[in-house]
């Protein structure tokens, strides 16, 4: 199979970009037209486009690939291989190209050329104590295509602004470009400008960094380097997929063995500041709304993360017992968007963690809106003015002679 020409490529990228607002990532699959997801929903790119055949999103990923030796390497022998796009004075994808069924195939996200904003994404206020952390790791973690890197790079774009640091990255592709503020960045791309996560990770702490993203955690080796760079003066910030603050210390404990397991909780307990699990749900009216989950670091966090959690050290209830610094579960982001009419019921009790606590909490919010509702119409009546008084009809002298 040929190369399709890279004008053809880009023609139709980005006739499928402008197809519909909201569109994050594009789809190339044998056997379906090219498709495009809106909102978590895929939708065919044209309805009367004809079946895409294999050898065409061949001829598609060899354009984007380009000849790169890793790339075809990676293709070759993991069946899969990563990198990125762009439309020039368009966008930008991170680009996923793949084998299924013995066919090729292979999805676009697109990233945000516009770097967010803390604002933007709504964070809550506890995100601005986040950024203060000097060392440590962070973690910020959550399904495929939750935010995980726009939330990141709020963060870090908040860091730029306000501190005079050194701040180097390591990502897999690079999706959003910081120019220097107060901080300077130092980004880097696997593949063009390192060759694995824990050789970028070892240079990076030769780098005279202050701040350190690692794109994502995938193995033991890259994750033990992470922790001594916490221990060793940096802040750390990295994903994992994961969906909550205990599944979180889990996988990470389960990179290791069985006999480093205490050794490891002891270094977690040390060094974890945050751990962020967020979540894309649908808003009610439209769109997707960002709802998180947040713990941080106390003497009964750090405790459950050396310890393990009993009967009588859950993290869910640790969690919820520190709202007062800001941490929250996700029932209690489901619920304040409930209460807030962004999300309907269902939507809160399909998202959330613990659904028979869920529905508790919502029927107590719609008793407590009944009861209001009663209470204004109750007012109501007895804030209503009586009806002005009829007049007496007075008797005339005619009257009375009658």
């Amino acid at each position: 199979m040929e190369t399709i020409p890279t004008e053809e490529l880009d023609r139709l990228l980005t006739a499928m970009v402008q197809s519909a607002e909201g569109i994050s990532d594009l789809l190339f699959v044998a056997g379906k037209p090219p498709q495009t997801e809106i909102h978590g929903r895929l939708r065919p790119y044209e309805s009367s486009a004809a079946a895409l055949p294999s050898a065409r999103i061949e001829g598609l990923a060899k354009a984007i690939m380009n000849n790169n030796p890793r790339l075809i390497q990676d293709l070759a022998e993991t069946g899969s291989c990563d990198c990125s796009y762009s439309l020039r004075d368009a966008c930008r994808f991170r680009v996923n190209i793949f084998r299924q069924n013995g066919n090729y195939a292979m999805v676009l996200r697109r990233l945000q050329s516009q770097i967010p904003s803390m604002e933007s994404l709504h964070l809550a206020p506890v995100f601005r104590e986040v950024i203060k952390e000097k060392t440590g790791i962070i973690f910020v973690t959550g399904g495929t295509g939750s935010g995980k890197t726009t939330t990141l790079a709020a963060m870090l774009d908040e860091i730029n602004r306000t501190s005079e640091s050194h701040i180097v990255t390591l990502e897999d592709p690079i999706e959003f470009l910081h120019p220097h503020g107060m901080a300077t960045f130092s980004q880097r791309e696997l593949g063009r400008d390192f060759y694995t996560f824990p050789d970028g990770l070892r240079a990076a702490l030769r780098q005279a960094p202050k701040v350190i993203l690692v794109g994502e955690i995938r193995d033991r080796e890259t994750m033990e380097i992470a922790l001594t760079a916490a221990e060793t003066g940096h802040v750390v910030y990295s994903t994992l997929h994961t969906i909550s603050a205990g599944q979180t210390i889990n996988r990470i404990l389960g990179l290791f063995s069985k006999e480093e397991e205490q050794q490891v909780r002891a270094r977690l307990a040390e060094t974890v500041r945050y751990i962020i699990s967020q979540r894309l749900v649908p808003k009610a009216g439209g769109g997707r709304l960002l709802v998180t989950e947040l713990m941080g670091s106390s003497l009964r966090s750090r405790e459950v993360m050396a310890l393990g959690e009993t009967e009588t050290r859950r993290i869910a209830e640790i969690i919820e017992a520190g709202s007062i610094a800001g941490w929250h579960s996700f029932e209690q982001s489901l619920l304040k968007a409930y209460e807030q009419d962004l999300v309907t019921q269902e939507t809160a009790v399909l998202y959330c963690t613990n659904k028979p606590q869920m529905r508790q909490r919502l029927d107590t919010v719609d008793k407590r809106r009944d009861t209001a509702a009663i209470r204004h119409s109750l007012k109501m009546i007895l804030e209503e003015p009586p009806p002005p008084a009829v007049p007496p009809v007075l008797e005339t002298p005619a009257t009375v002679e009658k």
